[in-house]
């Protein structure tokens, strides 16, 4: 299944670099090659991308990607979705965050044998 995640990463990297590999992404992405292009191929088929040939520098016939404008528009919509679940995980971090403070402070106090509590004084979470 094609996420929003690489739905957005692929679209960003094939933006700034159209003529980048299937290997380079797989790289970047850090999946498999196969993966790299199963996706592609349903960017392709959902009227996202367009691949068309071209000769590489070593002269070989190779791919270039370039987001149609309906990709241009769902790389939008797809970056907002990709931001706010960013955010919400960041502030769930930071709860946690917080929370773990909170414990180590009360677990220190209580202890007293062992002094950490400059250490988690410099811990600061907005």
């Amino acid at each position: 299944m094609l996420t929003d995640e690489y739905r957005y990463k692929i679209l960003k990297l094939v933006e700034i670099k159209p003529e980048i590999s299937q290997r380079e992404l797989a790289k970047d992405l850090g999946v498999s090659l196969g993966k790299v292009n199963f996706c592609l191929k349903a960017l392709i088929e959902k009227g996202l991308l367009k691949a068309t040939n071209f000769r590489n520098s070593q002269n070989k016939l190779a791919y270039m990607y370039l987001l149609t404008p309906s990709g241009v528009e769902e790389k939008s919509k797809i970056t907002l979705r990709f931001l706010k679940t960013k955010m919400r995980e960041y502030e769930l971090l930071q709860e946690e965050i917080r929370e773990l403070v909170e414990e180590t402070k009360s677990q220190i106090n209580d202890s007293k044998s062992i002094d950490l509590n400059t250490q988690l004084e410099s811990v600061e979470v907005k």
